[in-house]
């Protein structure tokens, strides 16, 4: 462990906190007057397109580039390069030394986070086990299959048990058994206290695991919150529907945005404002209904109606 000693929050208060940070490269602005609080012991979401200023506020929280100005803390004290054992991360990009051993891939990025050699040995070990790859600890990484490489990965960011835990596109080229697997074991870090920043673009998987959520466009923030304060703060609805002879909705349906078949059925996405209600009687029309309900938006839809709505202010 590092030198620098925190003392930190309760769990559910602020740990990582950014005022105002900007960031530019010449004359392109990647992030502006950025704020956010995120909770100890919370797994928070930070979403955004691409070229939305996530990337730019990572690195910035991983001292990888320093802002133009703006604050950064952790657990109240300016973040700099002393608390980096305090802090795992897992990067979009991936790179492991591919000529090691398993076991002494992941003892070595331990040291790197200070952990004793011996600590980190048994560390090892037992996340092999719990990732299903004690067989392959004397093996060298470049006999795994890329998803097994990204649980060594996903081992190697927690093996020093750090406070605040960085999680990039975790889930990329994963199968949906190891997505599970990582999924309850990102729960379980949370449930030990560890605060974990979940940034990725698969919005299903960030609103099944997300206490909060951030959603940057610009540079800035747009939305920021619980996941049920933001449902309950946006307008948009949906509505699910489905006919006798698997029928299609008509492209002409007022106040519909959008249209998707999902699961057997078809979800519609409605302008903000419109009447979920007001639709009904046009999809009757189309057919015998089998299924209509009325809706909570979802992430993705949130997601899609809140930068469409600040990308039309910034050209207004």
């Amino acid at each position: 462990m590092s030198e620098t000693s925190l003392a930190l929050p309760p769990i559910g208060a602020p740990l990582l906190s950014l005022k105002n940070v900007c960031k530019s490269y010449g004359e392109k602005r990647a992030v502006h007057n950025l704020s956010l609080e995120i909770p100890r012991g919370s797994i928070y979401g930070f979403l955004g397109p691409n070229g939305a200023g996530k990337t730019t506020t990572i690195r910035s929280i991983m001292n990888i580039i320093l802002p133009d100005s703006g604050e950064i803390t952790l657990a109240g004290r300016p973040l700099d390069l002393s608390m980096r054992d305090r802090i795992g991360y897992l990067p979009e990009e991936r790179g492991l030394y591919r000529k090691m051993k398993c076991v002494d891939q992941l003892v070595y990025l331990a040291r790197l986070k200070s952990v004793p050699r011996a600590v980190a040995r048994t560390r090892a070990r037992e996340w092999l086990s719990r990732l299903g790859l004690s067989e392959y600890g004397d093996r060298k990484v470049d006999v795994l299959s890329k998803g097994m490489q990204q649980k060594i990965q996903f081992a190697a960011t927690f093996i020093s048990e750090p406070d605040l835990v960085i999680l990039d596109e975790v889930f990329s080229g994963l199968d949906p058994l190891n997505i599970e697997l990582l999924r309850d074991m990102i729960v379980e870090q949370k449930q030990r206290g560890t605060t974990i920043v979940f940034s990725t673009h698969m919005l299903a998987e960030a609103e099944r695991i997300c206490d909060a959520i951030c959603l940057i466009e610009g540079g800035e923030v747009i939305l920021d919150g619980s996941l049920p304060k933001v449902r309950a703060d946006f307008p948009l609805r949906s509505v699910r529907a489905a006919w006798e002879g698997e029928l299609q909705p008509p492209s002409d349906l007022p106040g519909v945005i959008h249209s998707e078949l999902h699961e057997g059925s078809w979800r519609l996405t409605l302008h903000e404002g419109a009447d979920p209600l007001a639709l009904l009687p046009r999809l009757q029309a189309v057919g015998v209904l089998t299924l209509y309900s009325a809706n909570r938006p979802s992430l993705n839809e949130i997601f899609l109606a809140a930068v469409a709505r600040r990308r039309q202010e910034v050209a207004a």
